[in-house]
């Protein structure tokens, strides 16, 4: 017995004499107790705890925490939002990711152009985490300001950006439905979709004789293999243009 407490002892000790800081950053601790070294310092904003954050962004035991934190410090610290912003330079994919995410909470203007370009990014979580960004700007008072970044992206189709027509819709359909319109030519059967869907929503009868061309077309189809999504029905756009041209005359059409 007295051997079995004396080979325990340094176990029940480890990290008791250590402060937060050099918790968080002890390897010879487990996960659990480093996220909790990290939770305490939650709330504390001081420059010497965000810049230990912000090297535990690359720490992917503490990541999660480590970007909470110092989107809670953003509030009272202008560093914790630098370090975030420099955590966009991370060779990790998950840090550059969780850091845009955080970054998009601030609703900053100054920071619209970092997000946007971040959702350029050719890791699609990081792209898509960017977008994510761009949609927590509601406040009206700048929301507005992301509309020229949206219809970059929008512009250029593909899934971040018919993620980001669907987020221009909502803010300003008119340029929505300018985009759509082009966005209708795409040779990518999503981008039509989504073009369709802000169309038939904000068009008008001038849109009726394209929707009209692609609903007597032979029906075209995306399957399940082409969207590389297992779960995901075939789409058929004539049936989408149909919906699209009801959809507008029961918008602009008086009722008899």
């Amino acid at each position: 017995m007295r051997i079995l407490l004396l080979c325990l002892t340094p176990l029940v000790a480890l990290g008791a004499d250590q402060t937060p800081v050099q918790r968080l950053f002890d390897g010879k601790l487990n996960a659990s107790q480093r996220a909790t070294a990290c939770f305490e310092l939650r709330g504390n904003s001081e420059p010497d705890i965000i810049n230990a954050m912000g090297k535990a962004l690359e720490d992917p035991a503490v990541l999660s925490c480590a970007a909470e934190n110092l989107r809670i410090a953003g509030a009272h610290s202008a560093g914790a939002i630098d370090a975030l912003t420099r955590a966009l330079a991370s060779q990790d994919a998950q840090v550059r990711a969780a850091a845009v995410r955080e970054l998009g909470t601030f609703q900053k203007p100054e920071l619209l152009e970092t997000i946007a370009q971040a959702a350029k990014d050719e890791n699609l979580l990081v792209a898509t985490n960017a977008l994510s960004g761009l949609v927590e700007y509601q406040d009206p008072a700048v929301a507005s300001m992301a509309i020229p970044y949206l219809a970059a992206l929008a512009n250029g189709g593909g899934m971040i950006g018919d993620m980001a027509l669907d987020r221009l819709a909502q803010l300003q359909s008119a340029t929505a439905l300018g985009i759509a319109r082009e966005l209708l030519r795409s040779s990518q059967v999503p981008d039509q979709l989504y073009a369709m869907r802000v169309i038939g929503a904000f068009g008008d009868a001038s849109d009726l004789e394209q929707l009209a061309k692609i609903a007597k077309s032979s029906p075209e189809s995306l399957s399940q293999r082409a969207r590389g999504f297992g779960f995901m029905p075939a789409i058929n756009l004539a049936r989408a243009a149909q919906s699209a041209m009801e959809s507008i005359r029961g918008r602009t059409m008086p009722a008899n």
